[in-house]
């Protein structure tokens, strides 16, 4: 996929780092920037006689003030770049964030989700739910300890034979081909003609090779532990600046329940990741 059009999704409170990565990553690949800045404003308050409290109309007002004044902020620092770009606020509840984040996600290549939005709990939830499960639009999130590179080297894809590891190898291949070694990797492969083939990773990197992307395939035994432990690991083995993966390749209900390796992924991981579903 050719990466054209970038979603960024930006913190109200503060987004001047994860500005700087937006505009950097679209410089790098020639892509028009969609800054997205959210604020979450909290439920109405209700008093007595169902009557909505006017302290939270007053606060609510300052809340839409500040973020007026912080997208004319954004809308200068823009102003000085040599991309392409526009600016959009949202002021928005929790409940309806997700709505309002797919609705525009639908319209982009990929959503960056950077180091200052990713701390943000709630923001990060309604941007998961949104962008990445209501759109077919991929995210690359960012929770590590460092700023996102606008062109990653090393590259971790991580292979299952899903169909959403496949989405994420496809919707990211502007990414790998800029790398100069992707390392797919897969734990516990099994060889399977309907799954990974007699040579688990063969057929992807074949695959991948065509487009030109320099590829190395490595299996890794998990000895017992979580994939996500496993492929975390890996990263820092191979020094990747890039996880791409497919995310929850199980019902979502069970994710919530049990957990799993996305959800590992996303709370634990030092580095960008790449997600499709």
């Amino acid at each position: 996929m050719t990466i054209r059009t970038v979603l960024s999704i930006l913190s109200v409170d503060q987004f001047e780092e994860d500005l700087k990565a937006a505009i950097d990553f679209c410089g790098a690949h020639g892509a028009h920037l969609n800054a997205l800045v959210i604020a979450l404003g909290a439920a109405p308050l209700i008093g007595d006689y169902n009557v909505i409290s006017p302290v939270w109309i007053e606060e609510r007002q300052r809340e839409i003030d500040a973020l007026s004044e912080k997208t004319d902020e954004l809308k200068t620092i823009l102003g000085r770049s040599e991309i392409s770009y526009e600016v959009q606020d949202v002021y928005t509840e929790f409940a309806w964030a997700d709505e309002d984040i797919a609705e525009r996600a639908l319209y982009a290549d990929v959503v960056l989700v950077g180091r200052q939005a990713a701390r943000d709990e709630q923001l990060r939830r309604r941007i998961i739910d949104g962008a990445l499960f209501q759109t077919p639009t991929p995210i690359l999130i960012n929770r590590g300890t460092r700023a996102m590179n606008a062109a990653s080297r090393s590259v971790l894809l991580a292979w299952d034979s899903s169909d959403e590891a496949s989405r994420a190898t496809r919707q990211s291949l502007d990414l790998l081909k800029q790398a100069d070694t992707v390392y797919v990797t897969m734990v516990d492969p099994v060889a399977r003609m309907r799954a990974n083939g007699e040579e688990p990773g063969a057929d992807i990197a074949a695959y991948l090779a065509r487009h030109g992307v320099k590829v190395q395939v490595d299996r890794i035994a998990s000895g017992g532990r979580q994939a996500g432990e496993v492929l975390r690991q890996h990263a820092v083995d191979i020094s990747a600046d890039l996880i791409v993966m497919g995310a929850y390749n199980h019902p979502r209900w069970r994710q919530t329940i049990f957990g799993g390796v996305t959800r590992s992924m996303i709370e634990e991981s030092t580095m960008p990741i790449f997600m499709a579903h």
